[in-house]
């Protein structure tokens, strides 16, 4: 069976059956680095830490994403 048809019997599931292959298929090619996970926690805590500290201001929210 070729990708094509693959798609095509795919479309014939329910949307929330779709949206778990989808989740799967994407789960599937999803590269798990442990490195750059630990790098993005570090910096995470450096910039709250640095927030907590008054070293930086925080933006509202209503400035970078408008009023709702």
């Amino acid at each position: 069976m070729g990708r094509r048809e693959i798609i095509e019997l795919a479309m014939q599931l329910e949307p929330s059956e779709r949206f778990e292959v989808a989740e799967e298929l994407l789960r599937s090619v999803e590269q798990v680095n442990p490195e750059i996970d630990r790098l993005w926690i570090e910096e995470a805590e450096r910039r709250l830490a640095a927030y907590r500290a008054g070293k930086v201001k925080g933006i509202p929210a209503e400035d970078i994403f408008g009023t709702f």
